[in-house]
């Protein structure tokens, strides 16, 4: 008999998908549905992305994560899945913008978060199956006192993951299946076995999310467009992470703050230029000058220290001003 074998939350733990699937005993013609969030948080999140996208009979319903890289929306975890999948990134974001928000056959109905009670699937809100921000607002507006689930009456099982249930799934009258058992955070992933409904776990080899983030660290760091940081901006990022793990990026954050430290220590020197050159030039040449504006300002006499750092706001104003100056800034440490 062909079953439908449907996996929690893997969050790029790829190793303990095949695992599990070892563990089920999967077979060719079985369909496997992934709940969603394939990706972010794990090691190996292009190995699991290339396993659903190659193996045939296999559905992903669209999760919150996968839905953050197709709409471009980025935290850390989505900076690292960037880095991690490199070339391929794109063309996986491609193909996630083809995922359901939902999968329904005649023994499940599958969602990556959440459904209203009563409402067929296809009227739902992408937000709540998904288990967007938004979403989860409009649930909890919708249910304050209690969960969706509480009020699923349906005879049909519903399995969905998003919310991590702890070690074990949660389970409801043979009907409800919470599926995310926080593989990524060093417990188990979770498998249901339908039509006979049994369930499969295997322990994670590690608390993956802590171990990428340290791992991760500096090559998001560097990645960064910190040439159009404001220098609040910078300050704000140097001290957010002045305590990483990771010594290596709390010494680039540390040469990060010196370059930032050192543009701003300019400002006295390019105002002086500024001054210098307004005076060298004639009015013609002036108004073709690609500073032709801070020029005009010195020659005026309205040009000092804050007058100009309100025009560089950032370092890349700040470097391209005294590249038109004719001095050379330092660019930010690779």
């Amino acid at each position: 008999m062909r079953r439908v074998i449907i996996v929690g939350d893997i969050h790029g733990c790829f190793d303990e998908l095949v695992e599990l699937l070892e563990e089920v005993a999967i077979r060719p013609d079985d369909l496997l549905v992934s709940v969603g969030d394939l990706v972010d948080r794990g090691p190996a999140p292009g190995e699991v992305v290339r396993f659903f996208r190659e193996r045939p009979n296999s559905v992903v319903v669209m999760g919150n994560h996968e839905r953050k890289h197709v709409r471009g929306v980025f935290s850390y975890a989505q900076e690292i899945t960037r880095l991690q999948l490199g070339d391929d990134y794109a063309e996986s974001v491609d193909w996630m913008r083809t995922l359901p928000y939902y999968f329904e056959n005649e023994h499940v109905r599958v969602v990556h978060a959440a459904l209203r009670p009563g409402i067929p699937l296809a009227d739902q809100r992408e937000e709540v199956l998904c288990g967007s921000t938004k979403g989860e607002r409009e649930l909890a507006t919708l249910f304050p006192d209690g969960h969706w689930y509480d009020h699923y009456t349906d005879a049909k099982p519903v399995v969905f993951g998003h919310h991590v249930t702890g070690r074990e799934p949660m389970t409801r009258d043979g009907r409800i299946f919470g599926l995310d058992t926080g593989a990524c955070h060093g417990w188990n992933l979770t498998a249901l076995c339908l039509p006979d409904r049994t369930v499969h776990s295997v322990r994670a080899h590690a608390d993956h999310w802590a171990a990428t983030k340290r791992r991760w660290q500096l090559p998001v760091l560097k990645t960064r467009p910190w040439r159009d940081a404001s220098w609040v901006e910078l300050g704000q990022a140097t001290e957010r992470f002045s305590c990483a793990p990771d010594t290596d990026a709390r010494r680039w954050l540390e040469r990060l703050q010196v370059w930032a430290a050192g543009l701003q220590s300019t400002f006295p020197t390019l105002v002086t230029t500024a001054h210098r050159v307004a005076d060298e030039l004639t009015r013609d040449e002036l108004r073709r000058h690609p500073a032709a504006k801070i020029l005009f300002q010195a020659l005026a006499g309205r040009l000092d220290g804050t007058s100009l750092a309100r025009q560089c706001p950032t370092p890349r104003r700040t470097i391209d001003l005294a590249a038109a100056l004719g001095l050379v800034l330092e660019e930010p440490p690779t």
